[in-house]
């Protein structure tokens, strides 16, 4: 039997509950391929799994995306070859480990001029961002959108990609100090909404008549601002709990604000096919390649240390990207 080590999750609740451990790495299988991770990406969904908010069968390996290199492939693998690098991001949860058996078909090689950091700290933030802009509801120029947690891994690249759609682009942080962060990435306001009232501060921005969209991650703190901050026949698009999952919603009030949209996407569903993933992937390299996007990588721990990733982003202690170094 071959083994791996893994960060392993055998009780859902607080960071403490990740243990360090030995784990079987399964045979490789038709259409599989094993691959040793470099630089594994972390993202709040860890922390939602990790939580119980979305449940996961015990015990469960931790992580959605990482960048590594092939070192096997199956026989009826043609796509992929030892030595190629390839970075994936995955419905399922398993990417907290130093080598993986996975899919070929969800690996997508990486371009030579990304390099692996890069790749991990970006690839499912870039693609929800691809997604949240491209189709979910496709920005215009001149569209005015509200971004929360804009000085962090998802909200920095969504304010750089809105600027270069021509949007305005309004962020919420919580301190100060990401206020200057968030305008360094494109924001044109920035709301600290620790200090002021969001919907009141984003009507003053917008003359009274509120924004097109709302980006709000947050969730259930901030949900009832959010709406507050939409024009009629506005978007909001809720896609993270940080503060909680929002609670049941009468449909009725989205009529009385304006005829109100709302969604509640997951990127997985809009990168379901080979090529809506290629398409988007590509995309997303070639906007960093071209520097319309620069991905900031502000913390980096050992993977052994994802206990204290998960205690600093959760204590909103970091910003931008985050990533576990194998």
């Amino acid at each position: 039997m071959n083994l791996t080590n893994a960060i392993v999750v055998h009780q859902t609740g607080g960071p403490e509950v990740m243990q360090w451990e030995s784990i079987a790495l399964p045979e490789l299988q038709a259409g599989q391929v094993r691959i040793r991770h470099t630089v594994i990406g972390f993202n709040m969904i860890d922390t939602y799994r990790r939580k119980g908010l979305y449940p996961m069968p015990l015990p469960f390996v931790p992580g959605s995306e990482a960048v590594g290199v092939v070192e096997a492939v199956a026989d009826d693998v043609s796509s992929l070859q030892a030595g190629d690098r390839v970075v994936y991001s995955v419905a399922e949860s398993g990417s907290y480990c130093q080598q993986r058996v996975m899919f070929a078909d969800r690996l997508v090689r990486l371009p030579e001029d990304i390099p692996d950091e890069v790749a991990a700290a970006s690839f499912l933030k870039g693609l929800t961002v691809w997604a949240l802009l491209k189709k979910v509801k496709p920005v215009q120029p001149g569209d005015s959108l509200l971004v929360y947690a804009a000085a962090g891994g998802v909200g920095t690249l969504l304010c750089q990609w809105a600027k270069h759609l021509s949007a305005r682009v309004i962020g919420v942080v919580g301190s100060d100090d990401k206020m200057l962060i968030a305008q360094q990435y494109g924001c044109d306001e920035v709301i600290n909404y620790n200090k002021s009232d969001i919907a009141a501060m984003v009507k003053r921005y917008t003359d009274g008549k509120g924004v097109n969209v709302v980006y709000d991650s947050m969730g259930q703190a901030t949900f009832k601002a959010s709406l507050d901050s939409l024009k009629p026949l506005g978007m909001m698009v809720s896609f993270g709990n940080a503060t909680g999952p929002v609670p049941p919603v009468d449909v009725l009030d989205l009529m009385r604000r304006g005829s109100l949209f709302l969604t509640r996407p997951t990127l997985f569903n809009y990168i379901a096919t080979r090529s809506e993933l290629e398409h988007g992937a590509s995309d997303l390299f070639e906007h960093i390649r071209k520097g319309i996007v620069k991905v900031s990588i502000n913390q980096r721990y050992p993977l052994q240390q994802a206990i204290q990733a998960h205690i600093a982003v959760e204590s909103k202690q970091t910003t931008g990207a985050t990533i576990l170094i194998v």
